[in-house]
């Protein structure tokens, strides 16, 4: 089946306008910025009057596709279909509208527009200064759209929004084993903050060894030191790793290894400067700069202690001094008090995270998997190649 591009414009209304006038008192579904998911999908919206919204908002109908214009917001994929409550909606006037015409389906649309690769290419054409640079509508007037016919149209956006849902599903548990984790935590030993079970107290320092990592050099980023075959870990990967550092950025040569020290993996990475108190384990070999302080016990201490600052990280972050960035010295961490409730108990906690990281894993893993059979499909949707023959009716 051969198929043709068209421009977006030429298939869809963008930015259009009410065609009747509407009663004022009429019930309409209000959306902020925030009422779209960089998922791709909205919340109902508040309920307001028209005459409320008529004026300075971005007016459109539940199922108009809406692409946020303005930077970051672009980026970061806030582009989705209005599921609202009423009919009528209004919002953002940092929304652009698309509301398909006959022969275009919206779901199809949305999924065209939901591409990495028109995110890329939008932001090259933005037009504005610093924060407030924004898409024009030109561009999206613009974009070629390859156009089946309706039907094959609705096939390949159910295709892709059935995919996309058992992400989210498996997003979503991954999510709730993060909680459950800590969960167990409280279930098992009760408050952390406030010691509700009155368990005996150590100090951080008494329960392993607590060392600032090691950065001699200076300038810290001298490129001598940097691109070799030694991992290094920075405050950064610490507060994004979500309890466990299974990746790097940046390495060390072997002159930046000589001016600094490998930590083995299981060690628990703690940020003193910038991020506060962020924890993370290493899973593997790697070394850190001394705005990483490094804490070495049994594995099963570790991830209690782990989980435990998980707790009190913003308590510590709320404390930490601040002058040119807010940091934490290594003789208040040493002095933190924990709620201690022995080898055995800490041990039986160990067991039960290793079982939800467990689960986490093989859901990480058929997330992956996912992912990438939706960017295949992604691909082959929108060349043609999913497209049925007309002979046959299958797909290619």
């Amino acid at each position: 089946m051969s198929f043709t591009s068209l421009p977006l414009g030429e298939i869809a209304e963008i930015n259009p306008s009410y065609k009747k006038a509407i009663d004022p008192e009429t019930e309409v579904s209000f959306l902020g910025m925030a009422d779209v998911s960089e998922l791709g999908t909205t919340t109902p919206g508040v309920t307001r009057r028209y005459g409320e919204v008529r004026n300075g908002y971005t007016p459109f109908y539940a199922g108009d596709v809406l692409v946020a214009k303005i930077a970051p917001c672009f980026q970061n994929g806030k582009i989705a279909q209005a599921q609202l409550e009423h009919e009528i909606g209004a919002g953002s006037t940092e929304f652009h509208v698309v509301r398909p015409k006959q022969d275009a389906d919206a779901r199809y649309l949305l999924r065209f527009l939901r591409q990495h690769w028109i995110r890329i290419e939008g932001e090259l054409r933005m037009t504005g200064s610093g924060g407030q640079r924004r898409v024009p509508e030109a561009y999206l007037r613009r974009l070629m759209v390859p156009l089946p016919p309706l039907a094959e149209q609705k096939r390949i956006a159910a295709a892709l929004d059935h995919l996309d849902a058992l992400r989210a599903m498996l997003r979503e548990a991954i999510a709730l084993l993060d909680d459950l984790a800590q969960s167990v935590f409280v279930d098992m030993f009760g408050d952390p903050i406030v010691n509700s079970r009155g368990w005996p107290r150590r100090k951080l320092g008494k329960m392993g060894t607590l060392d600032r990592g090691v950065s001699k050099h200076r300038p810290r980023n001298d490129p001598a030191l940097l691109g070799g075959e030694f991992p290094l870990i920075q405050t950064g990967d610490v507060a994004g790793s979500g309890g466990y550092i299974t990746s790097f950025t940046s390495t060390y040569s072997d002159i930046g290894l000589n001016q600094s020290r490998i930590w083995p993996a299981g060690t628990l990475c703690i940020t003193i400067a910038a991020n506060i108190a962020k924890a993370g384990i290493l899973t593997f070999d790697a070394c850190f700069p001394d705005s990483v302080v490094g804490f070495t016990a049994s594995p099963a201490k570790v991830e209690y202690i782990r989980a435990w600052l998980s707790f009190l990280q913003e308590t510590l972050e709320a404390s930490a001094s601040e002058s040119a960035q807010k940091n934490i010295n290594l003789a208040v961490l040493r002095g933190l008090e924990i709620p201690y409730p022995g080898e055995d108990l800490i041990r039986v906690f160990s067991e039960r995270v290793k079982a939800i990281e467990a689960s986490k894993g093989a859901n990480r893993t058929h997330l992956a998997a996912l992912d990438e059979l939706f960017t295949s499909l992604e691909q082959r949707a929108f060349t043609g190649m999913l497209w049925n023959h007309e002979a046959t009716g299958d797909a290619a």
